[in-house]
């Protein structure tokens, strides 16, 4: 089962919406396809979102991070720290994402020491020591101690960075800031892609298309592609006022359908939407002609060629592979 964790797109805030992340959850009618769980990115209120289809943080087998952009990790915090709170006595929470990324503008992008240090702020205000004194069955630094981080290097080419069982993660370069990956979740009965933030290695104008060619071919065969996206009313030529470099950095949603459409999946989950369903404006920008809503994303993808389903994303949207029949 795949399900739509929060569907905000930056870090603008809109009606409640939760921030972009995933779960991905496998396994077979006794457990309710919960054997395992696997988060991928946490923006704000995940946790909020996980507790309304029965996940608690203790259940979490793995976290994936895409990149390093408050509105998928803001939310990571809570997750360590309740794990820390009840779940000290493990297992540790595998955080999957890519090794420290230098930007071309000189600075450092690092999910290392995000996990290093996502206690800190209990730490400083006095509430590890605190809840330590209650019980010392506490791991003593905090949430910190209750995660295993896991890196790897992301290239042009798929490789494996997580397994358990028959169920493998892969992941591959992609563009929208440094250390940017995205992810493949292959199991028995079907594979996810999460694009995450993707976008093409060239950045605005003149190009082929929006989307990531290593995206593509990571999503070969797949069954279900989710990925944010940028919706055609928020160009910089339509009045907008969303800067260039802002709306280039995200996939067109026309040219997800068609890229849907060329790796042959049967789902195209819709997510990080810019703008938000029903939202006037897009944190500072505007959204010209008025709200967008399901139909208006809906249109743009169908006019692209994909044939297969489209799910313009709002929280806990769920996919299940294959779909349960009625009894």
């Amino acid at each position: 089962m795949v399900t739509l964790t929060g569907t905000q797109s930056g870090p603008a805030i809109h009606n409640g919406i939760a921030g972009a992340g995933t779960l991905v959850r496998y396994g077979d009618d006794s457990n309710e396809c919960g054997a395992l769980k696997l988060q991928f990115d946490a923006g704000r209120g995940t946790i909020l979102r996980l507790s309304q289809v029965g996940v608690v943080p203790g259940q979490l087998n793995a976290m994936f991070f895409t990149h390093m952009h408050s509105d998928h990790t803001e939310g990571f915090a809570e997750i360590a720290q309740l794990r820390w709170n009840f779940n000290s006595a493990g297992p540790k929470l595998d955080v999957v994402c890519s090794e420290d990324a230098i930007s071309t503008l000189g600075f450092t992008l690092s999910c290392r020491k995000l996990v290093m240090h996502i206690g800190d702020l209990f730490i400083q205000s006095g509430e590890i020591a605190q809840r330590i004194s209650e019980d010392k069955q506490r791991l003593p630094g905090g949430p910190a101690d209750i995660l295993n981080i896991v890196t790897f290097q992301p290239t042009n080419e798929q490789q494996i960075v997580w397994t358990s069982g028959d169920v493998r993660v892969s992941a591959i370069r992609s563009t929208h800031i440094a250390g940017h990956a995205s992810y493949r979740v292959d199991t028995p009965v079907g594979s996810v892609v999460i694009g995450g933030d993707a976008s093409n290695d060239t950045p605005e104008p003149p190009r082929l298309t929006s989307t990531s060619d290593q995206v593509e071919k990571l999503a070969k065969g797949a069954d279900v592609i989710v990925h944010s996206t940028m919706h055609p009313a928020m160009a910089p030529d339509k009045d907008s006022g969303m800067p260039p470099p802002v709306y280039y950095r995200q996939a067109a949603t026309a040219d997800l359908g068609a890229m849907a459409q060329r790796a042959g999946a049967r789902y195209l989950m819709l997510t990080h939407l810019a703008s938000s369903l029903g939202a006037q404006r897009h944190g500072p920008y505007k959204v010209p002609g008025g709200p967008l809503t399901e139909a208006d994303y809906r249109k743009v993808v169908e006019a692209s060629g994909f044939t297969g389903i489209t799910i313009v994303g709002t929280d806990l949207a769920t996919i299940r592979l294959p779909a349960k029949q009625a009894q």
